[in-house]
């Protein structure tokens, strides 16, 4: 769900921004470790509780250390950014480090009901990542990104009404 930085990939392009296609490479490249995932809980729930133990770190990296150092970012900034030119459209890194903890959050309940035993938590719950990552790859449509700022307000609002200390 996120992308290396453009500034570091492409001319042109203001700091913390990203191309616009390395999220959907991305979020491809998500939904697949995701279908992977469920289809190893029906046969092999051990098998599938080691990937999305994988997908659990990718997404915490995405989300703590930002799209500079996201391994699939990595991969689109290595593999596919060089070969198809200056990004056009960029958007900003914040959202999707957002959507990266999202991420994150829906992989570590899902890891957690298949370490338990509870494998259809497991499987909901990457269900609802896959969903997510879906979204993203074939509409561009990220659902992190679009609740970060609903986020973001809530936040300042909350920090703007406590109490100042005495």
């Amino acid at each position: 769900m996120s992308p290396i930085t453009t500034s570091a990939s492409g001319p042109g392009t203001a700091a913390g921004q990203v191309d616009i296609r390395g999220p959907r490479f991305v979020a491809w490249i998500t939904t697949g470790v995701l279908v992977v995932v469920l289809l190893l809980a029906a046969v092999a729930t051990p098998a599938a509780t080691v990937l999305i133990a994988i997908q659990t770190v990718v997404f915490a990296l995405g989300a703590a250390l930002g799209p500079r150092r996201h391994p699939y970012g990595l991969l689109y900034a290595r593999l596919i950014a060089p070969r198809s030119g200056p990004a056009t459209e960029t958007e900003p890194a914040a959202p999707l480090r957002f959507a990266q903890l999202l991420g994150f959050a829906f992989a570590a309940v899902s890891l957690l009901g298949f370490l338990l035993g509870v494998s259809a938590v497991g499987a909901l719950f990457a269900g609802f990542a896959l969903f997510a990552s879906f979204l993203n790859a074939a509409f561009g449509i990220c659902l992190g990104c679009k609740i970060y700022p609903l986020v973001t307000r809530l936040v300042t609002h909350s920090l703007s009404e406590s109490p100042a200390p005495n």
